[in-house]
Parts: structure tokens; C-alpha cells; sequence
């Protein structure tokens, strides 16, 4: 191979030996890790002893249910609120609408530990500004992050709040390549504002709907820091996600090969709903 050949796997080659060392070597060691066991801090090779484990794990099934919860209700009316902020955002009789972009696509930049604190705080029973606020006008304060079921309410409100700009952001981007020949085509054929959404915007939008719905559905299933920030995975493990779990056995347990079972699957898990989501709303032409 003379030289001239040779140059572009020279330009390349240090891409590629960080990515080998910071990417392939560490999943490749978190596999190998999966299939050995601490016994009496001495590592025994278990085969694949970890992931059956994994399927008699009460905690993992907790987990993992309450992953699929977020994943099934609160990114869905996530998206649906996203498209129509981006609806409303590109609307032509909105002023201001630069200001109000970027006022929706603030909370984005603020950093996760950040906001988690910040919502721990206002959602406090004693002492938040929401239950505050709630008892100006007579009624009793809401265990926000101390009952179970308010606890899921209250992690659905921060993902809420935190991802919807960014997501309506992407579909504001896709909806301005929409033709504007499409909608007045649609206006002389007598479509209202209703039908020219479903027939002209969301059709337009599908290709951003894909992309954002497995842009959730992979931020969902690795969800960590939230639930961890406001409730470390209670209370009565309610708002335990597979994330957390998996930090637990890995630096609360420092049961590494475990933890690596875990990971595993969930990049399974990943990869078999991002081939589903594809298969439904991927173009299908």
C-alpha cells in the first residue's frame, strides 16, 4: 500500500483509537464482567448465572415496570405536548416567537442535578413553594415526593418540564420544511384547522416524531439522575428505575458483575423498541 493510500487511515486512526479504548474496550469489559461473581471478594467465574438472576429479581421487575410507566405515559403526552407547542411556535400570529423558543428551550440547558434539586426543593411537603401555594387557598399540602403515587407524579412533572422544549424544538425545525403549499392546497379543498394537522402537519412531522419518540424512549429507559436526585428510588420503590437499580449493585453493593447483567439487558431493551418504533412509524414506502 504506497503512501497515498495509506493517508486517510492515518487521518483516522486517532478517532479510532479513542473509540476503541473509551468505547468497544469498556463494553467489551462490562460483558466479560457480567458473567463473574464476588464470592468473599475473590471474582468467580458464574457464566451466565447473573442474567437468570436477573429474571427471579423482584427489585428488577419493580424497576423495570416502573420504567416502562414513564416510558408509557409520560413520554407520550410529552410528544403530544411538544408538537403542540411547535405548532403554536411556528404560528405566524404568535409575536415575540424567538423569545418565546428560547424561554421553552431554557430548561434544557440547566443542568440535570441542577433542576432535580431545584424541583426537590419547590415539591418539598414542608417547606416547597408549591405546597405554598397550595395552601393560600385552603387546601392541604401534597406529599409530593414522600407517597408513591405523587412521587411518580412529581418525577412525570420534572422529565415533563425539563424535555418538552427540546423535543418541540426539533419538531419546530422539521415543521418549517413543510411546504406552505400543502396547507393553502388544503385550504381551496375546504380542510379546517383540524384536518389540515392531521393530513398536512403530522404526515410532514413523522420523521421528527421518529426521531424524538426513540430519542425518549432511550433517555427513558437510562433515566438516572431524576430519580435518583428527588426520591433515590422510593419511596416503597416506586419510583425505582432500572438506571438507579443498576447504580445500586454497581456503587452501593459494588456488585459489578450484576450491575453489567443489568446493562446488558437494557441495551437489549433499547435496541429491540428503537427496531419496533422504526417498524410503526418509520416511513413505510
Amino acid at each position: 500500500m504506497n503512501a497515498r493510500r495509506l493517508a486517510p487511515y492515518l487521518f483516522i486512526l486517532p478517532a479510532a483509537v479513542l473509540f476503541a479504548t473509551f468505547k468497544l474496550y469498556p463494553i467489551g469489559w462490562s460483558f466479560f464482567l457480567s458473567l463473574f461473581k464476588s464470592v468473599d471478594g475473590v471474582d468467580a467465574y458464574v457464566g451466565l448465572d447473573n442474567y437468570v438472576r436477573l429474571s427471579h429479581d423482584p427489585l428488577f421487575w419493580t424497576a423495570l415496570k416502573n420504567t416502562a410507566v414513564i416510558l408509557l405515559i409520560q413520554v407520550p403526552v410529552m410528544l403530544a405536548l411538544a408538537t403542540g407547542l411547535a405548532v403554536a411556535l411556528n404560528s405566524t400570529l404568535l409575536r415575540a416567537r424567538s423569545l418565546f423558543r428560547l424561554g421553552f428551550f431554557l430548561p434544557m440547558v440547566t443542568g440535570l442535578v441542577a433542576y432535580g434539586v431545584i424541583f426537590s426543593v419547590l415539591l418539598n411537603q414542608r417547606y416547597g413553594l408549591v405546597n405554598w401555594l397550595i395552601s393560600l387557598v385552603g387546601a392541604d399540602g401534597v406529599p409530593w415526593l414522600t407517597d408513591p403515587l405523587w412521587a411518580q407524579i412529581s418525577l412525570g412533572l420534572a422529565l415533563t418540564w425539563h424535555y418538552t422544549g427540546y423535543n418541540a424544538v426539533i419538531l419546530l425545525a422539521r415543521l418549517q420544511n413543510v411546504p406552505s403549499e400543502l396547507y393553502d392546497a388544503a385550504a381551496v379543498d375546504g380542510a379546517g384547522a383540524w384536518k389540515s394537522f392531521r393530513h398536512v402537519t403530522l404526515p410532514g412531522l413523522r420523521p421528527a416524531i421518529l426521531l424524538t419518540a426513540v430519542l425518549s424512549t432511550i433517555g427513558t429507559l437510562q433515566i438516572f439522575d431524576e430519580p435518583y436526585i428527588l426520591t433515590h428510588g422510593g419511596p416503597d420503590n416506586a419510583t425505582l428505575t432500572i438506571g438507579v437499580y443498576l447504580y445500586q449493585n454497581a456503587f452501593t453493593y459494588f456488585d459489578f458483575g450484576y450491575a453489567s447483567a443489568i446493562a446488558y439487558v437494557l441495551a437489549v431493551l433499547i435496541g429491540i423498541l428503537g427496531l419496533i418504533q422504526f417498524r410503526v412509524l418509520g416511513d413505510k414506502s
